[in-house]
């Protein structure tokens, strides 16, 4: 017989103020972020817009912390496993140098890839590595088990 994770009302709750608050993020992007690519997307333009690089990446880096920072108090939450929090927290410094240095690549190459920089700058700014680390520790302490 399996074990199930066993959750408190308290981290229940937990984890819904901090889903609402990942849901936040990208509901005020436009107002929160530095981020033409928003806009660029919405209107499926064959040219990129003019830009600012360093504020670009200051966007970037500030809302892929917001998703960070809330990523990691759900992970904690449901698992309550340091070792798990350290692992996130270096896996999410080190994706974020990977997607971050990948997107300026492909955004100042001479041919740029318009689906793989939506996909790779989607890697970005939505928090999908939540939703990618959550059934793979699920699993590892199953087996743990």
């Amino acid at each position: 017989m399996q074990k199930k994770i066993k959750l408190k009302p308290i981290d229940v709750i937990g984890i819904l103020v901090l889903l609402v608050l990942l849901v936040s993020v990208r509901v005020f992007q436009e107002q929160l972020f530095y981020d033409p690519l928003l806009v660029f997307f919405k209107t499926e333009s064959e040219t990129l817009a003019k830009y600012n690089s360093f504020k670009l990446f200051l966007g970037l880096l500030f809302r892929y912390t917001l998703n960070t920072l809330l990523s990691l108090g759900i992970i904690y939450i449901l698992f309550k496993d340091k070792a798990i929090l350290k692992l996130c927290t270096y896996l999410y410094i080190a994706f974020f140098i990977i997607f971050t240095l990948a997107l300026f690549v492909i955004i100042n190459a001479d041919d740029v890839n318009l689906l793989l920089l939506f996909y790779v700058r989607r890697f970005i700014i939505q928090p999908l590595f939540l939703i990618l680390f959550i059934p793979a520790f699920y699993y590892q302490k199953k087996l743990r088990e």
